[in-house]
């Protein structure tokens, strides 16, 4: 994968976090601290997209399952 430097502003508490971090769990650089937070955001955000998206299924869909046609019918 090819990255892609970009430059951002922390607090120095946040810093230190990193920094902790990195050395508590191995990571090779600041810059992987940040790709696993993002990566905990983004399937954070995919979780929510996925029950929200759950919660809109059509109750009618059994019904219309259980209607006793099967693929052969067809």
């Amino acid at each position: 994968m090819q990255a892609e430097k970009i430059s951002i502003s922390l607090s120095q508490s946040l810093l230190n976090f990193i920094e902790s971090y990195k050395i508590a769990k191995g990571c090779n650089s600041p810059s992987q601290v940040i790709e696993v937070a993002l990566e905990l955001l983004r399937n954070q955000e995919l979780e929510s997209a996925y029950r929200q998206a759950s919660s809109e299924v059509d109750p009618d869909w059994d019904l219309t399952v259980a209607d006793g046609l099967t693929d052969e019918t067809w």
